[in-house]
């Protein structure tokens, strides 16, 4: 089956993780991505740890199944190859600080005027509009100015930075959306369009909870460890030899979970008997279920509670997520593929499933640098029905 971006061709002179991220999804979905990268020294990541054979499994993990092709972009001689390349392409992927790419003669007014078809994606750390859209920004910058630091972390404490990289991955995933919308648009006008990703606009775009209490009492909401900051109980457990995650999203639930747990008069208490009197005392709460879920381990409690249908789960580790049934089970890590001369790096499958998307436990490698050059120069020489 063909994949549903087959025959898509995208320029990525994007690095490091927002970018990357971005094309990498559009890898996954059939596109043909050719890695535009500085010629000795390539994406910044191809330097970062851990390494396997003296590659980098950071970069290996974001940039499989990519050519890689390495340019100067100030040379006369890459410059030519890059208008060819232009010539070729349907999507165009750069994440420089704004004016870099005008600069080089590459911007969007430029390269819109001479090809009207080509879709220019950009993600940045402000965007490319707005006071401070000249300035740098890196994934912490992102989740500091939009207030997702601010609601992370335990109560009390300082403000900590979620461990995944969300300030970039967010942004990464709103430019595959955009980048797809303007395919669309573009079936039927027939013409490209800019696609400008801010990272600050991402961070603010997925804190449902922290706007809408925010913008409904005037008091902006602090940090709240594990715990949901307007359902309770909705945090994590101690178990005896680990936590255990209680989901009770409405009060069916919860009666669900106080029979669970023997605490069967707690459903008919006006203290607990609705969510907005047990939101009112959830460290009381939480004392009452720990008296009891200490008992017993982990396995035992993820056992009762599901039986009861209440969600629950286990706090995992990665490398118990690299294990787990269900998430081997829907290819959501995948072996990158080798010949024996390269070390053999997993990395995570694609999220989106469809009926018609292939969905392999492999893929292909990512590029060593400038690796395919001769193959991307040989297919400029042949005529555009050859792509």
């Amino acid at each position: 089956m063909a994949k549903p971006l087959a025959g898509l061709v995208v320029l990525d002179l994007t690095h490091v993780l927002a970018g990357p991220f971005c094309s990498t999804q559009l890898v996954d979905l059939g596109a043909r991505v050719i890695k535009i990268e500085r010629p000795g020294l390539g994406d910044d990541t191809r330097a970062f740890p851990p390494f396997l054979d003296g590659e980098s499994a950071y970069f290996a993990a974001l940039n499989h199944g990519k050519s890689s092709i390495a340019l100067d972009l100030k040379a006369e001689d890459d410059r030519a190859i890059f208008e060819r390349l232009l010539q070729r392409a349907d999507v165009v992927l750069e994440n420089y600080r704004p004016g870099v790419m005008e600069r080089l003669g590459y911007g969007w007014d430029d390269l819109h005027a001479r090809l009207p078809r080509l879709i220019y994606g950009a993600v940045s750390g402000f965007g490319h509009t707005g006071p401070e859209a000249g300035k740098p920004a890196y994934d912490m910058v992102a989740q500091a100015r939009g207030g997702v630091m601010s609601i992370t972390g335990e109560s009390g404490g300082p403000p900590v930075r979620v461990g995944a990289s969300i300030g970039d991955v967010v942004a990464g995933m709103y430019l595959t959306q955009g980048i797809l919308a303007a395919l669309i648009a573009r079936g039927q006008s027939g013409l490209g369009q800019k696609v400008d990703i801010s990272m600050l606009d991402a961070q603010l775009a997925i804190q449902e909870h922290a706007i809408a209490i925010t913008g409904a009492t005037g008091v902006p909401p602090g940090p709240t460890g594990a715990r949901h900051p307007t359902i309770t109980p909705f945090a994590t457990y101690r178990a005896r030899d680990g936590f255990v995650v209680i989901a009770a999203g409405n009060d069916a639930i919860f009666a669900r979970l106080c029979a669970a747990l023997g605490l069967d008069n707690l459903p008919d208490d006006p203290d607990y008997a609705t969510n907005a009197a047990r939101c009112q005392r959830p460290d009381l709460l939480k004392r009452l279920i720990e008296t009891i879920t200490l008992t017993r381990d982990v396995d035992h409690w993820i056992t009762v509670l599901e039986h009861a249908g209440v969600p629950t789960g286990r706090v995992q580790n990665m490398a118990q997520v690299l294990r787990d049934p269900q998430i081997l089970s829907r290819n959501m890590v995948v072996t990158l593929q080798t010949d024996g001369d390269r070390p053999a790096f997993v990395a995570a499958g694609n999220p989106i499933k469809m009926s018609d998307l292939p969905d392999g436990t492999t893929r292909p490698p990512a590029p060593r640098l400038d690796q395919d050059r001769q193959q991307i120069l040989a297919w400029l020489d042949t005529d555009a029905t050859g792509r």
